[in-house]
């Protein structure tokens, strides 16, 4: 019975539990790779970075590097205080910090006038989980004017018609004999709403069942 309590305390332990956030391999323009003619600005636009992931570059050796500078060498392509570099052919980047990177080829010209240069801002990882729980809460309903909300499909009273026919007697003729003025009674049509009961189905929420099983099991 000892060991059923325990089990069913980690089955709970593990479900309460928040995920780790998974690391991303990005692999830096794509299919291209790190190659001329190249806008890593586009690229890296769309993209999220995050402390933990890592870059990785594929590019032919021999032909480039990857070097990661700072801001002022990566703004005038020079590699003479480069914090790192390689020309393997295969670079792998870990983001270790939150901040802005700066990565180029040594070869001038192809900085300069072939794009190979990438600048990536990198977010911690607790800010990043903020604020993608934060986006993913959805906003609440505007009020109407009145400072009430609109109601609901489910509330709108579904509208029956009820036809009420009333004859008609036409006045009478100037010479004292009453004619209708139509062998047909004319007929009007009044419209009274009704509310259409909805229908409610009460669910225990599993979360709720679960507490009660726990605590059968811990009074047992």
């Amino acid at each position: 019975m000892t060991f059923f309590k325990a089990l069913v305390l980690c089955f709970f332990l593990a479900i309460t539990m928040p995920l780790p956030t998974l690391a991303t391999n990005h692999i830096v323009g794509d299919g291209l790779g790190w190659t001329v003619d190249s806008d890593y600005t586009t690229w890296a636009s769309d993209k999220t970075f995050v402390v933990g992931d890592s870059l990785v570059f594929n590019y032919e050796a021999g032909w480039h590097t990857v070097d990661e500078v700072r801001e002022s060498d990566y703004q005038s392509c020079t590699t003479r205080n480069s914090i790192s570099t390689d020309g393997s052919g295969a670079t792998t980047i870990p983001l270790k910090k939150a901040g802005t990177h700066y990565f180029i080829c040594a070869v001038p010209v192809h900085c300069i006038s072939g794009g190979m240069k990438l600048s990536v801002k990198v977010q911690d990882s607790s800010s990043s989980s903020s604020s993608s729980s934060s986006s993913s809460s959805a906003p609440s309903a505007a009020p109407s004017p009145s400072g009430k909300g609109s109601p609901s499909s489910d509330d709108t009273p579904a509208a029956t018609t009820t036809t009420t026919t009333i004859p008609t007697i036409a006045a009478p003729s100037p010479s004292g004999k009453g004619l209708p003025s139509d062998d047909t009674p004319a007929a009007t049509t009044t419209t009274t709403p009704t509310m259409q009961s909805a229908s409610s189905a009460t669910c225990i929420s599993p979360i709720v069942a679960f507490f009660f099983i726990v605590s059968w099991i811990l009074i047992n």
